[in-house]
């Protein structure tokens, strides 16, 4: 590791090195203007092991290095040593403020610094092995991560395959929505890791449809009483063919299967919830799903052109669904536009 040396009394710095050359596995580095060692050290912050500042140099000060170092993403754990000839108890608390390790006074005893550099260094590297270990660890829970999401998303895939044996246009539909709910939640300001999952988890907002007769699925024309209370048992259904897992993603995803046909007004089902009552997750996926069956054919009515659903959208703002939510997918309109362009 390198030991960066300040001074700026040329004849110090040698030395220093001179000093140091007994010291396992240190490469002294000298400057005699504080501006470029600390530019330097900016540069080479993750190769640098300890740093011997001197105190008194013209322009900037030890202190004014210390803290300069000490501003440097990552070296908040480098030891920092001072040199100085002055012994005052005021200037070392003022030093220690600012970040500094140890100290070494003037003259500077070769002996003394061969030791206390040798313990800063071992420290030093004691330090950076364990951010180096720390760093694998987080690299073996992001693949371990990485495994467990694929097998989330493999067991979605399967589940949403069988969805489209009952209905052909399942599969188009969910990605359609799925999208969407990637539009609204992005102007809600969801952050990237929050919007995949919500957008991952929204592709099973109608499994619960696998439970529902194809005569009623698969009919032309309205649906009577009956067969519409029977349709609307699918939320209910979702919920619990998902609820249960231990997975965060699956229960979002019963969340969203049990809430997105319930409606800000308190009109819906299953459970009648109102306003925010409802889970911002179903609020978003209704908006995003009625948009899509409004917009799309289906065995019992015809497809709507886009302007027409837009302003379906804005007539039920407040009372069907969440304003926050309908306002979110207007603001990203043309990305609306592209993923219905893609689809037809």
């Amino acid at each position: 590791m390198l030991a960066l040396i300040l001074d700026d009394a040329e004849m110090n710095n040698l030395l220093m090195v001179q000093a140091l050359k007994p010291v396992a596995d240190c490469e002294p580095v000298t400057f005699t203007c504080p501006e470029k060692g600390i530019a330097y050290l900016r540069e080479n912050a993750d190769k640098i092991g300890v740093v011997i500042t001197d105190y008194d140099m013209p322009k900037l000060t030890g202190i004014d290095v210390i803290t300069a170092a000490r501003a440097v993403p990552g070296f908040a754990h480098v030891p920092i040593v001072m040199v100085t000839s002055l012994d005052q108890r005021s200037l070392r608390h003022q030093a220690l403020r600012a970040g500094a390790t140890d100290f070494l006074g003037k003259p500077c005893d070769p002996i003394e610094i061969q030791a206390r550099i040798t313990n800063l260094m071992k420290i030093s590297a004691a330090h950076r092995q364990e951010q180096d270990r720390a760093a694998w660890l987080a690299r073996e829970v992001a693949k371990a991560v990485a495994v467990i999401e694929s097998r989330e998303q493999e067991i979605i895939a399967l589940l949403m395959r069988a969805a489209e044996h009952r209905d052909t246009d399942t599969g188009d539909h969910i990605a359609r929505v799925s999208s969407y709910v990637g539009v609204i939640a992005r102007n809600l300001g969801f952050d990237p890791d929050r919007l995949r999952t919500l957008k991952l988890a929204s592709t099973m907002h109608d499994v619960g449809k696998i439970g529902v007769p194809d005569s009623i699925l698969l009919k032309q024309g309205p649906l009577s009483v009956e067969e519409r209370e029977e349709m609307q048992k699918h939320a209910e259904r979702g919920r619990r063919i998902l609820e249960g897992s231990k997975s965060d993603l699956v229960k979002l995803a019963a969340e969203i299967a049990e809430s997105h046909h319930e409606r800000w007004d308190g009109t819906g089902y299953p459970r009648g919830l109102k306003g925010e009552e409802i889970p911002l997750s179903g609020r978003i996926v209704a908006v995003a799903d009625v948009f899509d069956a409004l917009v799309s054919e289906r065995p019992y009515k015809k497809a709507w052109p886009l302007e027409r659903a837009r302003a379906f959208l804005s007539e039920q703002s407040g009372q069907h669904f969440d304003p926050r939510c309908v306002t979110a997918f207007l603001e990203g309109w043309d990305d609306v536009e592209k993923t219905w362009a893609q689809a037809a």
